[in-house]
Parts: C-alpha cells; sequence; structure tokens
C-alpha cells in the first residue's frame, strides 16, 4: 500500500479493521436500549424569519401537540425564530381568526394555525393554514389525515409545507434517517441499526447484532436498507425490508464485501468486492439475477461507490494517484476513470446532491477529517464542519442539508449542516455512540 494511505488510510477500510478488530473479542451478548438522540441547535443564520405556531385545537385523545412538533422543526432548521406561547396575542386556530396587525405587532411575519379533528375508525385530521401577518393573506391551507400513530408524521408535513411556502425549497422534515448504535465496551458491545424521523425522534430498531454493522444504504423507495454485517465471522452484504423485518444476503464472497450503495432504479447495488487477492474493486451487483459486473480493475484501493442520478455512472474512492481521491467511471466493463477532486491530498467517501450539482466528501483540512461540497461544475470547495474527525456524510432528499457522524472525545455522535454552512444541529445518544449515518428519500 502506498505510504500516503498507510499514513492516513480510507475511512471505510478503517472502519472495516476496527470491525474486524472487535470480532476478536465479541465473547458473549448483553442486553441493550435502543438509542434515543437528543437534538442541539449548533448554528443557525444571523436573521431567521420570525414566526409564530399556535396551539392547535385538538380533542383529548390526541397524544401530540402538533403545533410543538411544528415548532421544534422550524427552530432546529436554524432558519426561523417562533414566537413563545406566552406572548402570543390569540389562539386562533382559522385562518380568518388571525387579525394580522396584532400578530405583526407581536413581532411574527407569519402565522401558523390549524386543527386536529377525530375520525372514524381512530384516525384523525390534522388541517393547518399559514397566514402572511404583514398582509393578512392566507399563503396556504392543507388537511393531512391518517391513524394516531401517525400524528407526528402529519406534525412534520405541516413543517415541511412552511418550509416550502416560506423559504422555497421543499423540506425534509417528514424523512427518516437510519444509523448505527453501539453500546457497551469490548468484549459485549451490542450493535442495533436504528430508523428514526429525521429529527432522532420514533427509534425504531430494526436489527440487533453483537457483531458490527456498517454502511447502512437507503432503497430509492424508502422500503429496503442495504448494509454490511459481521454476523458470519467476515463481512456481507444484506438487504432487509424496512417494514416487516425480512431480510437476505445478497454477497459473502471471498475477502471483503462492503459499501453497498443503490442504483436509482432500486435494481441493482453497487459494491466494493476484495476478491481472494484482497484487493478492493467496485462491482454492480444485479439483485434479480445475481449477475455481477467488474467496474474497476486496479491494483489501487478502489471503494465506496455511489451512484449518479442518472444511473449512468458510479463515482469511487481511489488511492490510484497516490493519495485518496475521488474519481468518476461509467458503469461498464473495462471503462476508464475520471479524476474529479483536486484539493488536497485527501478525499473521500463520495455522496451526491440529489440533483447531480455537489459533491460530499470527507476531506483532509487542516489535519483534521472533515466534510466539504464541491460544485460539480465549477470545482469549487467548501469546508461544512468543523470537527477532528467527521465522516460519513448523507444528503437530505432535498439536497439542502447534510448528516454525518462526528467523534467527540471517545464517542461518535450525529451531525447536520446545511449546504450554505449557515445552520447545524446535534444528535447525541442519550447511552452509547451513534454513527454510519444515512438520510432516507422523501416518502410516497
Amino acid at each position: 500500500m502506498r505510504e500516503t494511505t498507510d499514513q492516513s488510510s480510507l475511512l471505510w477500510l478503517r472502519g472495516i479493521r476496527r470491525a474486524a478488530g472487535v470480532l476478536m473479542l465479541l465473547l458473549c451478548a448483553v442486553p441493550a436500549a435502543r438509542a434515543e438522540l437528543q437534538l442541539t441547535i449548533t448554528s443557525g443564520v444571523r436573521d431567521p424569519v420570525p414566526i409564530a405556531i399556535v396551539p392547535f385545537a385538538a380533542p383529548a385523545e390526541a397524544a401530540v401537540d402538533v403545533a410543538q412538533v411544528v415548532q421544534h422543526d422550524l427552530e432546529g432548521s436554524g432558519r426561523f425564530r417562533a414566537l413563545p406561547r406566552e406572548r402570543m396575542p390569540a389562539t386562533p386556530t382559522h385562518a380568518n381568526e388571525v387579525v394580522a396587525a396584532a400578530w405583526k405587532a407581536a413581532g411574527s411575519d407569519y402565522v401558523v394555525v390549524g386543527r386536529v379533528t377525530a375520525l372514524e375508525g381512530g384516525n384523525f385530521a390534522v388541517d393547518c393554514e399559514l397566514v402572511n401577518a404583514l398582509t393578512g393573506a392566507r399563503l396556504a391551507a392543507q388537511r393531512f389525515t391518517g391513524a394516531a400513530s401517525a400524528l407526528r408524521n402529519a406534525a412534520h408535513q405541516v413543517s415541511d409545507l412552511v418550509y416550502l411556502k416560506i423559504l422555497g425549497v421543499r423540506g425534509a422534515f417528514a424523512t427518516r434517517i437510519a444509523y448505527v448504535a453501539v453500546n457497551g465496551t469490548p468484549p459485549a458491545q451490542r450493535y442495533q441499526l436504528i430508523v428514526a424521523d429525521a429529527d432522532g425522534a420514533n427509534p425504531r430498531v430494526i436489527l440487533e447484532s453483537r457483531f458490527p454493522l456498517m454502511s447502512p444504504a437507503w432503497s430509492p423507495d424508502g422500503q429496503w436498507l442495504a448494509y454490511v454485517s459481521f454476523e458470519s465471522k467476515h463481512s456481507a452484504v444484506y438487504v432487509q425490508l424496512v417494514r416487516t423485518g425480512e431480510r437476505r444476503q445478497v454477497s459473502a464472497r471471498a475477502g471483503v464485501n462492503g459499501a453497498p450503495a443503490w442504483s436509482p432504479d432500486g435494481k441493482k447495488l453497487a459494491l466494493t468486492l476484495g476478491g481472494t487477492g484482497g484487493n478492493p474493486d467496485i462491482y454492480v451487483l444485479d439483485l434479480a439475477s445475481q449477475d455481477l459486473t467488474r467496474i474497476t480493475d486496479d491494483p489501487a484501493i478502489d471503494t465506496e461507490p455511489e451512484w449518479a442520478p442518472d444511473g449512468r455512472s458510479l463515482y469511487f474512492t481511489s488511492d490510484r494517484a497516490g493519495s485518496p481521491q475521488i474519481y468518476r467511471i461509467p458503469v461498464q466493463s473495462g471503462a476508464h476513470p475520471k479524476r474529479i477532486t483536486f484539493t488536497g491530498n485527501y478525499n473521500a467517501r463520495p455522496r451526491v446532491s440529489p440533483d447531480g450539482s455537489q459533491l460530499a466528501m470527507v476531506t483532509l483540512d487542516n489535519g483534521n477529517y472533515r466534510i466539504a461540497v464541491q460544485d460539480l461544475a465549477g470545482g469549487g470547495v467548501r469546508v461544512l464542519s468543523h470537527g477532528r474527525l467527521d465522516e460519513s456524510p448523507s444528503f437530505a432528499p432535498n439536497g439542502a442539508t447534510l448528516i454525518f457522524s462526528q467523534r467527540e472525545g471517545a464517542n461518535d455522535s450525529l451531525a447536520t449542516v446545511s449546504t450554505d454552512g449557515l445552520t447545524g444541529l446535534q444528535l447525541k445518544a442519550t447511552q452509547g455512540e451513534v454513527q454510519e449515518p444515512a438520510w432516507g428519500p422523501f416518502g410516497p
């Protein structure tokens, strides 16, 4: 291996080696609780939009305070400042009850009002309206219906609507994230693959194991997760249906099996495979036929594939130029890769924005591993995070935010940063540590 790779190594291979080391220590299983995440705002815009989210009228059986969830979402984005409830001049529940002048005098530019109504069969309807307090105009009105268990998701959809109407960008509050939680210390560690709301609430354990879990990746329809498991004492790739837990092993070949990435049509996985020779290269696996196509064939380390949105090419990390850099290659045997990154001597873990305009990556910045984005048209690079060891970036489906893992002391937590670098959050586990986040797609 080249000297530069010996000094820093690819982050993904570091994870593989760490997982292999843990396998040597695992002796027994111990009970573990799921990792609840606590959200902390770390940065926001200088002039957030002043808004009032009035408590929604609701029956006693409605267990969710919809307005509170909406306020949590919008303030957590770092782009809104909510009016405290005790300072509200009234509690209207319909747009025609909003006296614009009173809300303007209270310091709000916008007012959100609404109602929760019980329906037959235990379902609920959530009606919301957005009013411009400067003009009195109703800007939006929408109804969301569903079971009682979906009330919180309905609140997130209200937040998405408000975010879109005011900022012109589709919100991603009603989406989900997946991540790996680690509890305990060797030799009694437990690993959990968890799916939660985008704000870290409502965590649900999808898989629990005493063996390392790595690299979760969402299918384009949000129904499946692909991931790496070491439960058979060596790396193997699985796909699992999130709703039911149905799972199957799709790659357990000799050597490394890792870094799965779904094709945009959901029919293929790009993988890193090491083979019996142990040299990692990029392959594409057809999930229906199990046909395997080799994409790269080079003595260098080629790993961490990522599909371009059009499905015609892959981005990947390689040290073929002497240090880890990101390349792009057509999805066909015998194709020649093109180097994409040239700033600095370490750029890895490529992730492409949904619109294909930006490339997120881990870059070495003043001796620290940080999250950066590169404009794929102009080539400009912006470092977004400020940690010592930040890794595993993943775009929100609206392309406006990245989630990643960060090392604080001896523990990993999750964090988000907007692609303009102005806003950020930290999602920290109440116990243990969390890592390897993946942001899911928009729902149907």
